[in-house]
């Protein structure tokens, strides 16, 4: 069965899926951190530990119903002139979601919840967290895993790779999580990267391509000078006596 399978090719072609991956994961990692900040701070781990690990079970399924995933590409139906395809319905529907996600948490942030809601919130958010972290994680996922069957010819080299980036996020989720836990401007950057990708998500679900390389530079940029802000009013900050 694995005969053959561990040659060069499919050497790099693990090397390069994987890091496709995590690269692909950095939206993953921040709406799974702004879920679980929600949370209280007993089940923050647990929950980013199970929502990741369903996430990456969610994945492997989604490469094993390939055949499903690419018939997604097929049209649906015709709309004001352009082909809607269930694919396009699906990136649709994220990024409106993650657009309503974001705005709310950052209403929550800066306007707090309504009064008596926030008690009774905390008891169904854990189950509602996992649920959240899933079904978007099945949304970031389908292009992905198309582009890994096009980047690699056997299955175990794409379930490899998968396993790999889960991995990676497992590692960074949680100190990620208390980086922004302890920066509020952080939080307020990681919702409007949700907007973002949001606004991205339903751009490609209406044919208008946007090169993630965009995206990620505006993140990149973005936490470039709130580090140099943070550190700017630590230095300002007076020496405890």
């Amino acid at each position: 069965m694995f005969e053959g399978l561990w040659t060069l090719e499919n050497l790099i072609a693990l090397i390069t899926l994987a890091g496709l991956e995590i690269v692909l994961g950095i939206d993953n990692i921040v709406f799974v951190v702004v879920v679980t900040n929600k949370l209280p701070q007993a089940v923050r781990d647990t929950a980013r530990r199970l929502g990741i690990g369903l996430a990456m079970i969610t994945r492997i399924v989604l490469l094993l119903a390939i055949s499903a995933i690419m018939g997604l590409t097929a049209p649906l139906f015709t709309l004001f002139g352009h082909v809607v395809s269930g694919r396009d319905v699906v990136l649709l529907t994220g990024g409106l979601f993650l657009l309503a996600k974001a705005t709310h948490e950052i209403h929550d942030k800066l306007e707090g919840p309504p009064t008596g809601e926030g008690s009774a919130r905390a008891v169904h958010s854990y189950a509602g967290a996992i649920f959240q972290i899933v079904l978007l994680d099945m949304v970031f996922s389908l292009d992905s895993v198309i582009t890994a069957v096009g980047m690699a010819q056997h299955l175990t080299v794409m379930i490899a790779a998968i396993v790999i980036a889960v991995g990676v996020m497992l590692l960074f989720a949680g100190p990620v999580s208390e980086f922004v836990s302890d920066h509020p401007t952080v939080q307020m950057l990681a919702f409007s990267f949700l907007l973002l990708v949001g606004i991205f998500l339903m751009a490609e679900g209406m044919h208008k391509h946007i090169d993630r390389g965009y995206i990620y530079f505006a993140m990149a940029f973005s936490l470039f000078v709130e580090f140099m802000n943070l550190k700017v009013r630590k230095r300002g900050k007076p020496a405890a006596s």
